[in-house]
């Protein structure tokens, strides 16, 4: 377990060698750039904030004009593509692509442009379909609806609300107006009557007063006879319809494209974090100065590749003490897969020791224990060593998080074995089911926690009572290498004393080793030194747990506030107590599953059923148990083990690199 020491850089070189010494330290990924060189009258900061912007929009447009190639033409991709990682691109193949960056922008342009065209001629369609909806009515009718009389007459055309014929139209309108009016119905439907209505010109207003009180609504305003705007509508509906269809085969044409896009993109926003470290160093007329942090392995080679390559100088020092440096992990490939699993909760403080290696068997042996099914645990095992085997480019942080499923997966099998569990009882199921052997079954290699829970909760509390003297034992090593023996003594000894003391003593009283089932009680002697050596640890931590006081009165408070911590360590140990609960949860729901997917026998209906049940019975509690497994072991690590010695707020090492989507630069040869 290690984080690898830093070193503090300071670049040097001529400004016209700038752009290549950037682009070099992002293909190479391990410098983190600092400000720490202030402005003077020589030195100054560019403010290249703007460019920086437009390199931002234009990585934005390819993106979005690849989401349009994705909507009209989209990739072809596996179920496990996901996994394959960036493509690797050669510098001279990056360079040449490179040059073409504005002509591939042009090509985003237009596939934005034509998708902007679609949208809105999509968006025009509705608006001509409502037109030809509101006309079907009235093309029969050889008027203009906008016709409004001639000069003695004036003429009303519009709908009443309800179905209405001629005679009830004409009774209806006399009884409201007493003038004379000639009313025709144009169409009729459940939901509406169109009506042309014409009167003298004198009598126009108690027509149009009758004809409102009886619900009239104005047709469709057009200067056209119904039957030519219907025309004319259909023929722009149509030609609508064709200039999307052809947009949008235009945007199928265009797929060839999508690759360049992807490098479009990559390209630009590489331009943006190039100018956004540009913006932050320092330089004159003619020189310009880089600082930051570099892995003390990588600064020798660095070093020459800079003066070699890019014409630069680059001086390397030890950070001093108060200085907040960036922290790397560096573990060996058993414990590495459980970096992220710290660097979620928090990354080493300056002085902290990476507990990655005392972690990493806990970890595995408790998700294992939740999950306990060698089946489960076998499909966990290959189907990582499939992913990683196929998709060599993976990134690094998907890559550790399958390799830390894969030591669980082993975990997991050899826990199954243990306890006797193959996708649950499915041996003897189907031995009994379909094949008439009720003598044939998978035993436990020690015994099952189904039929023994008591023996599995005291199991899963011992190691509960390890995994926690293992975190004092780190906080112990730490104290000693710190030269703080004192603390560690205050700190763990007396906890070891005083809360293994009490569990050895406990194992001395009948009662208590009764309750656990348990085929031994230690000898009333074993007990009496555990209740000495508790004792012990009970006055020494009262004594020295407020040692930070100068005031004997404070102190003896403080002191008898941190004994009564022995409470949190009894919760902590019972917290493992999951360990039987989760790992039953798995093997009860998979037998509950097998018992359903035999219900009905041998038969080839029963065959049928019990697959089906099978099959998706088992992939829900794969997933469902898994997930329970990885967050419960989270929390066993987070509170438990780390809070007996772990604070963690490092600050992450961020190199200045390719942060990229699609393409990697890989350095040529």
């Amino acid at each position: 377990m290690a984080v690898l020491p830093m070193k503090k850089a300071l670049l040097c070189g001529l400004k016209k060698d700038r752009k290549r010494t950037l682009e070099y330290l992002q293909r190479q990924e391990v410098l983190e750039v600092s400000e720490e060189i202030r402005e003077d009258t020589v030195f100054q900061r560019m403010d290249v904030l703007s460019s920086k912007a437009v390199f931002e929009r234009n990585a934005a447009e390819a993106e979005q004009a690849l989401e349009v190639l994705k909507s009209y033409a989209p990739e072809e991709k596996g179920l496990l593509d996901s996994f394959s990682g960036r493509k690797e691109m050669t510098l001279s193949d990056y360079e040449e692509m490179a040059g073409r960056h504005e002509e591939i922008m042009k090509q985003a342009a237009r596939l934005l442009l034509l998708a902007k065209t679609i949208g809105e001629k999509q968006g025009g369609i509705p608006r001509i379909e409502q037109q030809l909806k509101e006309l079907e009515p009235w093309s029969s009718f050889d008027l203009p609806l906008n016709f409004r009389g001639t000069k003695t007459t004036s003429a009303f055309i519009g709908a009443v609300p309800r179905q209405i014929s001629q005679e009830e139209l004409s009774t209806e309108f006399s009884a409201l107006c007493g003038k004379t009016a000639e009313l025709s119905i144009v169409s009729t439907s459940r939901e509406q009557t169109c009506i042309f209505a014409v009167c003298a010109k004198r009598d126009a207003q108690e027509t149009e007063t009758a004809l409102k009180t009886m619900g009239l609504a104005n047709a469709p305003q057009t200067s056209m006879i119904p039957a030519k705007r219907q025309i004319m509508l259909e023929e722009e509906l149509q030609t609508t319809k064709c200039e999307i269809a052809e947009a949008q085969e235009e945007i199928r044409s265009m797929a060839a494209v999508r690759e360049e896009l992807k490098f479009v993109a990559d390209y630009y926003t590489m331009r943006a974090e190039k100018y956004g470290v540009l913006n932050s160093l320092v330089q004159s007329h003619s020189v310009f100065l880089i600082t930051g942090f570099v892995p003390a392995e990588k600064a020798k080679e660095l070093e020459e590749n800079l003066a070699s390559r890019c014409n630069v100088f680059a001086q390397f020092e030890d950070p001093s003490e108060n200085e907040d440096v960036p922290v790397v992990l560096r573990n060996n490939r058993f414990a590495e897969p459980v970096e992220g699993i710290i660097e979620s909760y928090g990354l080493p403080a300056k002085g902290e020791l990476d507990p990655s290696a005392v972690m990493a068997p806990f970890y595995y042996i408790l998700f294992g224990m939740m999950l306990s099914d060698a089946a489960y645990g076998l499909i966990m095992v290959f189907g990582c060593l499939f992913c990683l085997k196929k998709f060599p480019r993976m990134e690094e942080g998907l890559k550790k998080s399958l390799k830390m499923f894969m030591y669980s997966g082993i975990s997991t099998t050899f826990w199954g074995f243990m306890f006797g569990s193959f996708f649950g009882d499915a041996v003897k199921v189907i031995a009994e089911t379909f094949f008439h052997r009720p003598d044939i079954s998978l035993p436990p290699l020690w015994f099952e926690p189904v039929n023994m829970p008591m023996k599995m909760l005291v199991f899963s509390l011992c190691i509960g009572i390890i995994h926690i003297f293992t975190g004092l034992g780190v906080k112990l090593y730490s104290s000693v290498k710190s030269g703080h023996l004192a603390d560690g003594i205050c700190d763990v000894v007396f906890w070891y004393l005083l809360v293994g003391g009490a569990v050895v003593y406990m194992l001395t009283v009948p009662v208590f080793t009764g309750m656990l089932e348990l085929t031994f009680t230690l000898p009333a002697t074993v007990g009496t030194i555990a209740a000495a050596a508790a004792l012990i640890g009970l006055v020494g931590i009262v004594l020295t747990d407020g040692r930070s006081s100068k005031n004997w009165g404070k102190r003896l408070l403080k002191g008898l506030y941190g004994a009564y911590g022995v409470t949190s360590y009894l919760s902590d140990i019972l917290s493992y107590s999951r360990l039987l609960a989760l790992g039953l949860a798995t093997s009860v729901i998979s037998t509950v599953f097998n018992k359903m997917g035999s219900m009905m026998g041998d038969s080839i209906p029963g065959v049928v059923l019990f697959i089906v049940v099978f099959v998706i019975g088992h992939t829900l509690n794969l997933a469902i148990n898994a997930l329970g497994a990885y967050v419960h072991t989270n929390r066993l690590q987070f509170v438990e083990f780390f809070g007996k010695f772990y604070e963690g707020g490092g600050k992450k090492f961020q190199p200045f690199a390719e942060h990229t989507k699609y393409y990697k630069v890989k350095e040529d040869v």
